[in-house]
């Protein structure tokens, strides 16, 4: 990530309590999360051991349980 544009609000003492960055900043970072999260849990998934079963027939599964 390049190097982010923010600026702190601070109270009266000085200690940083806020950060304020650039929207387009703000969802790289939320898109790089969410990549994040995905990651972890297709990892989770490819490490139980299960049956695997065709697409067609898990979408069929998940409309008939909906």
């Amino acid at each position: 990530m390049d190097e982010l544009k923010q600026q702190f609000i601070k109270d009266k003492k000085g200690k940083k309590i806020a950060v304020l960055l650039p929207i387009d900043e703000y969802n790289k970072m939320v898109e790089l999360l969410e990549e994040k999260d995905d990651l972890k849990e297709y990892r989770k998934a490819k490490a139980i051991k299960s049956e695997l079963i065709p697409f067609e027939q898990a979408f069929k599964e998940i409309e008939d349980a909906g």
